[in-house]
């Protein structure tokens, strides 16, 4: 499995991923999943993927092949040559369809489904940054202010300090303290995901980035934000005060009558019913 997560601000971009894939608990491999397309001074673009390794692989290996004929007859449609980010999350879905196409009945026959997940973002000399989130079957929604995340693979246990923290204002690098945060998340409580960390900031109009790193257990930034928020979220925990079940001085009493429930009834014997 893995974790990939990427922040779209009005800063700029923030993406994380992990390295781990495992196909059984004796067969666990590193592969990276994120990649960066770079044409300085017209346009950045970065990719992650999540799912079957093989299928994403296929995916990647031939987007940069994969044309959108034209309705007007124009030149094909690639991602370098596209005019707009939508414009090139369609072809990322037609090479998502085009790998269906080719392997999903022999897949399917092997009791495989077809599973990939994939997030695209980046900024096109001429518009705006922008963030897509492409399904399996090559579809795909795009971020907004009131969404302004997207997250693949394991993404339960790193998505509560992303909805507590992030909003389009947040600074670049606060976004990307979040996401290794919600990283260290997932790597506590999932044995998918693994280091080392691909991190990439993008920041608004420059189309391209010299803030990408690879992050392993070694790295001081990363084992300071481990530590620190694992001290601090169990001072913040022992901080709040135990139920008081047997009265005594508080104002937070926890057996109070509720509003517009009974509490809950037990069953004495076999008579009783429930209703």
């Amino acid at each position: 499995m893995t974790y990939c997560v990427a922040i779209k601000l009005q800063a700029g971009l923030v993406f994380l991923s992990d390295s781990r894939t495992n196909a059984g608990l004796d067969q666990i491999s590193s592969f990276r999943k994120m990649m960066v397309y770079e044409n300085t001074g017209d346009r950045f673009m970065v990719l992650l993927s999540a799912g079957n390794l093989s299928i994403s692989q296929s995916v990647r290996e031939i987007l940069q092949v994969t044309r959108l004929n034209c309705s007007d007859g124009g030149e094909p449609i690639t991602i370098w040559n596209a005019t707009s980010m939508f414009d090139v999350a369609r072809v990322l879905g037609a090479a998502v369809r085009r790998i269906q196409e080719r392997d999903g009945e022999a897949l399917q026959r092997s009791g495989v489904d077809f599973n990939v997940s994939l997030i695209l973002g980046g900024q096109i000399k001429g518009e705006g940054m922008r963030l897509f989130q492409v399904y399996s079957a090559g579809n795909f929604i795009e971020a907004t202010a009131e969404t302004p995340y997207f997250q693949v693979g394991e993404s339960k246990y790193g998505k509560p300090v992303l909805d507590r923290v992030i909003s389009p204002e947040t600074p670049l690098d606060e976004a990307a303290k979040c996401a290794l945060v919600s990283m260290d998340s997932t790597l506590k409580s999932n044995l998918s995901v693994g280091l080392p960390l691909d991190l990439v900031l993008y920041e608004e109009g420059r189309f391209e980035s010299d803030k990408i790193v690879c992050i392993d257990e070694h790295n001081p930034y990363f084992r300071m934000v481990r530590e620190s928020w694992g001290e601090r979220l169990r001072a913040v925990f022992d901080s709040i005060e135990d139920p008081a079940w047997n009265g005594g001085q508080t104002d937070v009493p926890i057996r109070v009558e509720p509003h517009r429930n009974q509490h809950l009834k037990k069953i004495t014997g076999p008579e009783e019913k429930l209703i």
